[in-house]
């Protein structure tokens, strides 16, 4: 698949150059912070200024500070999307101080029966060197992890030192147990479609920030992944074993219910 970059100037975007994929495009482009878009109606997005708030703070945490103008980005992100055209994109912003890029592909969705009938997750030996920040530089261990998980499986899920659940390689994971739901937040990149989630969720059900151990994977209930590419995603199995009846639970279709009533309401013009 296609990816165009261009780089935020005072008119707008240029043009920068052609790659393969995301992974190829963030590997020829200067170390830096990253974030992930999608469109809804082909030129709205949701919460871009959190965005663009993480790729500062990131780019903080990577001992790059810079201040990032967010009327030029939105600038270089709408000409961007002008001069791929596409009905639908997953756009790739990137932040080296002071510069910024933005790479542009076609967006897929998933297939629609896996949100219907849940997916596979497994465990993975991956570590981020700082959780809080979305370092490019970790692209690159992700995409291999990726290669090598098992065939129908959709993500790989973090672990910490002893055993917890963190967040998934591109994904934030959550879960239900005993009427709560559980998700780590200090030591997991802050998702802003997390960020969202949670406070969809926390008016339905308690919410208690902090990581699932391993040893309580048999006892959940439910179980899902979120992103922005994916939105929420249900997990029914983790490790080859079921998690809770082996389907999409009541409390995950009230959340992806209200996360698509949510992007409705917010989804803002560039």
């Amino acid at each position: 698949m296609s990816v165009l970059t261009y780089e935020m100037h005072p008119g707008g975007a240029r043009f920068v150059g052609q790659h393969g994929g995301f992974a190829e495009a963030s590997a020829a482009l200067p170390p830096g912070s990253y974030t992930t878009l999608r469109t809804y109606g082909g030129r709205r997005v949701v919460r871009l200024r959190e965005h663009l708030r993480r790729l500062e703070r990131s780019a903080i945490l990577q001992g790059r500070p810079g201040g990032l103008d967010e009327a030029g980005a939105r600038r270089a992100v709408a000409a961007a999307l002008d001069a791929t055209g596409h009905p639908e994109s997953r756009v790739r912003l990137t932040f080296s101080p002071p510069r910024l890029f933005v790479s542009v592909e076609p967006f897929t969705p998933l297939r629609p029966e896996v949100y219907t009938q849940g997916v596979a997750c497994v465990t993975v030996d991956v570590r981020r060197d700082n959780p809080e920040a979305k370092d490019t530089r970790f692209i690159a261990a992700a995409t291999d992890a990726y290669a090598h998980l098992p065939a129908g499986v959709e993500e790989g899920l973090l672990l910490g030192e002893e055993g917890e659940v963190l967040e998934g390689l591109s994904s934030n994971f959550l879960a239900v147990l005993d009427g709560v739901l559980r998700t780590e937040d200090a030591r997991a990149l802050p998702g802003v479609t997390r960020a969202l989630v949670l406070e969809l969720a926390a008016m339905r059900l308690p919410v208690v920030r902090r990581a699932v151990r391993r040893d309580e994977l048999p006892r959940l209930s439910e179980a899902f992944i979120t992103s922005v590419s994916r939105e929420v995603l249900p997990v029914v199995r983790i490790d080859g074993r079921p998690v809770g009846d082996g389907r999409v639970g009541p409390w995950t279709r009230r959340i992806m219910d209200g996360f698509a009533e949510a992007v409705r309401r917010e989804a803002e013009p560039l």
